[in-house]
C-alpha cells in the first residue's frame, strides 16, 4: 500500500508541475481525461520508477506511445500539431541523467538515456 501511495503522490506532483495538462498533447486533465504515469525512459529500456523519469500523460498518449522512444514520440506529437515541448523533454532527460549520476545503478537506462539526449540535441 505504501508503494501505491508514493506513486500517487508522484503523479499528483507531475500533474501540478505540468499545470494540469498532458506532457505530450497538452490536453487538460479532468473528469473525462484522467492522468496516467508515463515513464519517459520506458521500463522495458531500464527506466526507473523515479519522479525524475515520470510525467503525467493522458491515456491516449500513454497508450499510443507504447514503447516508442521519447524523442520519436515527441516528433510524432509535433507532426500532429500538438504543443509538445522539446525543451521540457530535454529538462526531464537532464534531471533523470543527474539523478542516475547521483544514485547510481540503472546500467540499462544510461546508454538509452544518453542516446535520447543526443538525438534531441540533433533535432534542434
Amino acid at each position: 500500500m505504501r508503494q501505491h501511495a508514493r506513486r500517487t503522490e508522484r503523479l499528483d506532483a507531475a500533474v501540478l508541475a505540468q499545470d494540469g495538462r498532458c506532457f505530450w498533447c497538452g490536453q487538460e486533465f479532468g473528469r473525462l481525461v484522467a492522468p496516467t504515469v508515463d515513464h519517459v525512459v520506458p521500463r522495458a529500456k531500464g527506466g526507473p520508477s523515479w519522479a525524475e523519469n515520470e510525467v503525467a500523460a493522458c491515456r491516449r498518449c500513454n497508450a499510443e506511445r507504447g514503447q516508442r522512444s521519447p524523442v520519436e514520440w515527441l516528433e510524432e506529437c509535433v507532426r500532429r500539431g500538438w504543443p509538445a515541448d522539446p525543451a521540457a523533454l530535454g529538462a526531464v532527460l537532464g534531471r533523470l541523467d543527474a539523478a542516475i549520476g547521483e544514485h547510481g545503478g540503472q546500467r540499462r537506462a544510461r546508454p538509452y538515456l544518453r542516446s535520447q539526449r543526443r538525438r534531441l540535441e540533433r533535432a534542434g
